[in-house]
C-alpha cells in the first residue's frame, strides 16, 4: 500500500516562501504522476500542481509563477517550493500519488499565511 508523508507546512507571513515535502514509500516512486492538492475551509479540494513521471508539470492559473513542483526519483520525493505566498494560499496541502486512475494520498499539511 502505497505511503506518502507530507512535511513542512507551518505559519507565514504574505510574502513570505515556504517548501514542502512529500515522502513516498511502498510504491515504485518513478513511475507514477505525483501532485499537490490543496483545501481550504469550506472550499473544495483543488489540484495546485502536478509532475508526470517524465517531467512535464501543471500548474493552477493561482499559482502560476510563484510556486515550484520538482521531484527526485533517486529519494522517493515531490516537493512543492512556493513563494510570494498570500493569505489566500491558506489550506491543508496533500500529497497525491496517481497510476492509471489509482489514487493515494498523504495526511495533509497545513500552510497558513497570515500576519
Amino acid at each position: 500500500q502505497v505511503q506518502l508523508v507530507e512535511s513542512g507546512g507551518g505559519l507565514i507571513q504574505p510574502g513570505g516562501s515556504l517548501r514542502l515535502s512529500c515522502a513516498a514509500s511502498r510504491m515504485i516512486f518513478s513511475i507514477y504522476t505525483m501532485a499537490w492538492y490543496r483545501q481550504a475551509p469550506g472550499k473544495q479540494r483543488e489540484l495546485v500542481a502536478s509532475i508526470t513521471r517524465g517531467g512535464d508539470t501543471n500548474y493552477a492559473d493561482s499559482v502560476k509563477g510563484r510556486f515550484t513542483i520538482s521531484r527526485d526519483n533517486a529519494k522517493n520525493g515531490v516537493y512543492l517550493q512556493m513563494n510570494s505566498l498570500k493569505p489566500e494560499d491558506t489550506a491543508i496541502y496533500y500529497c497525491n500519488a496517481a497510476l492509471i486512475g489509482a489514487n493515494s494520498w498523504g495526511q495533509g499539511t497545513q500552510v497558513t499565511v497570515s500576519s
